[in-house]
């Protein structure tokens, strides 16, 4: 073991030697972006902390909002403001569209033959497109409504049901309604029950396989950036990774055999189509293989129910802590749906003040609060920087929705100022508005962005609708915990426990 790390050592020190005089002959005219002086060796990733997205936006108020970090020997941009960001997203976009290697990505999705990791390429844009048309296109999101509306009736049900015993965590329900409503979309049926008092064992299990699935390909590993510290695996998550790679993919290794083994029955949904795709007559190039059909289904329930849950119980939270703003929603509701029904996605349009209050959910609480890294096709300049080839690229979505230059009052949580006469009357969360970019923005702008807000809008609107909340133990909601769990996705610190009080009529719960 000694002789390891001794070779380990020496490795380093070389690399770091050669890695220095090659900067010193290669060095460009143009000067890199500012930051923090990096440590010898490691670099700036002491920097970077617990919570690298608050981390890396002191930073930025300390150098700027275009940093330059280098992490082990990689070279790192972070941008921290919207005019910076549009530079990167939109303006030399083309040039950031693909992917760093990255140990977690590399050994948990697959060996990046997915869609969210993948580099840029003609399999990328194959699978991108597949998704686009079968899954997200606005027919297709029309075509499975109904099943979504079911699953948030049957979520309610639950909740009233299970809340009359005693506290619910919310965040369990959601991803099991999550879950399966994303199931009966991809595989054609239900992956969990929800018979045990509303609540299914398995789900608990799978949501904490993705919930460590987005935590382990969040952190900031150090043989990502000193590749040969990678057999020492110093932080353990190489071997954690190799436990629950062999959990996910008998996850998903299972559906796609039942599924193939229920081929008889005539399913319409988005495995059957790519499954058909694999089989269909023409060119290898615009096929899928059985493990890119396993990457993305697994891009899809990881992502959808994470992101989705995630940000619907930060609404929640949100819309306790501030009593006002949850009257006022409920308000409309009533107005708009009555207490007689659950809100159906047909009523969404009619909600405007409800799609005000998600806009600030994902502006406070965005479900990535760094951008998915990209890198640099070729060296160029930006803003008078040169950046280098091969740079990993970093956009703190957070930092930027919290911009004191760009919103008034930031940490205020705020609708109205979405609302005609708001200071952001006319922003939107689709990429268009660099203030505001919770999916990302350009090529690499998340591809399930439209499925993701209804979801969480008719999610967010039937909780507020159905039930008031009380918290656990009578705790005052000023005092509501709001700290937050950094992974790849902003998870909530302490999971929302509450007491659900219904506010409709009986029959409403009894779907």
């Amino acid at each position: 073991m000694s002789s390891t790390w001794l070779l380990s050592i020496a490795t380093i020190l070389a690399a770091t030697l050669l890695y220095n005089i090659f900067k010193r002959i290669s060095s460009p005219s143009l000067p890199l972006p500012p930051g923090p002086r990096p440590w010898p060796i490691l670099g700036n990733l002491p920097h970077m902390g617990s919570a690298p997205h608050h981390s890396l936006a002191a930073l930025a108020r300390k150098h700027g909002p275009l940093l330059h970090l280098r992490l082990g020997f990689a070279d790192v941009i972070v941008v921290a403001s919207a005019s910076v960001a549009e530079q990167f997203l939109k303006v030399h976009d083309a040039n950031f569209s693909s992917r760093p290697l990255n140990v977690a990505a590399k050994s948990m999705i697959y060996t990046y033959q997915d869609l969210v990791f993948a580099p840029y390429g003609q399999q990328w844009r194959l699978r991108r497109k597949i998704s686009s048309v079968h899954m997200f296109s606005g027919k297709a999101l029309d075509d499975y409504r109904h099943l979504r509306q079911e699953e948030a009736a049957r979520l309610i049900s639950n909740i009233a049901r299970s809340g009359s015993k005693a506290a619910v965590n919310l965040g369990q329900f959601l991803s099991l309604c999550i879950t399966n409503a994303l199931a009966r979309i991809m595989i054609g049926r239900r992956v969990f029950n929800d018979e045990n008092d509303g609540f299914d064992p398995k789900a608990n299990e799978f949501k904490d396989m993705v919930v460590e699935l987005m935590v382990l390909t969040g952190v900031f590993n150090i043989s990502d950036f000193i590749p040969a510290l990678e057999r020492l695996d110093l932080q353990g998550v190489a071997g954690k990774i190799k436990k629950l790679q062999k959990k996910l993919d008998a996850f998903v290794t299972n559906i796609v055999e039942e599924h193939k083994d229920s081929k008889s029955e005539k399913h319409q949904d988005l495995l059957s189509t790519l499954l058909a795709l694999k089989d269909a007559p023409g060119e290898d190039a615009d096929k899928l293989n059985d493990v890119e059909i396993k990457a993305l289904l697994l891009n899809m329930f990881a992502a959808g129910t994470d992101t989705s849950s995630s940000t619907t119980e930060w609404a929640i939270a949100e819309l306790i802590k501030n009593p006002d703003i949850r009257v006022k929603l409920q308000q409309e509701l009533d107005s708009v749906v009555g207490r007689d029904r659950l809100v159906t996605e047909a009523d969404l349009a009619h909600l405007p003040y409800l799609e005000a209050v998600v806009k600030e959910t994902l502006r406070l609480h965005p479900p990535t609060p760094l951008s998915l890294p990209r890198t640099t096709s070729e060296s160029c300049e930006i803003l008078g920087y040169h950046i280098p080839k091969g740079a990993t690229l970093l956009v703190n979505v957070w930092a930027i929705a919290r911009d004191p230059n760009e919103w008034n009052n930031p940490l205020e949580f705020k609708p109205e100022r979405f609302l005609p006469g708001g200071e952001k009357a006319c922003v939107d969360v689709k990429g268009n508005d660099f203030e505001i970019i919770p999916f990302g923005a350009g090529r690499r702008i998340c591809v399930g962005l439209s499925l993701g807000i209804r979801v969480v809008q008719l999610l967010t609107a039937t909780l507020a609708h159905a039930f008031d909340f009380d918290l656990e133990n009578g705790l005052n909601p000023e005092k509501l915990n709001m700290d937050e769990a950094f992974g790849i996705t902003l998870q909530r610190a302490v999971p929302l426990s509450v007491h659900p009080r219904p506010r409709l009529s009986p029959h409403v719960y009894s779907s």
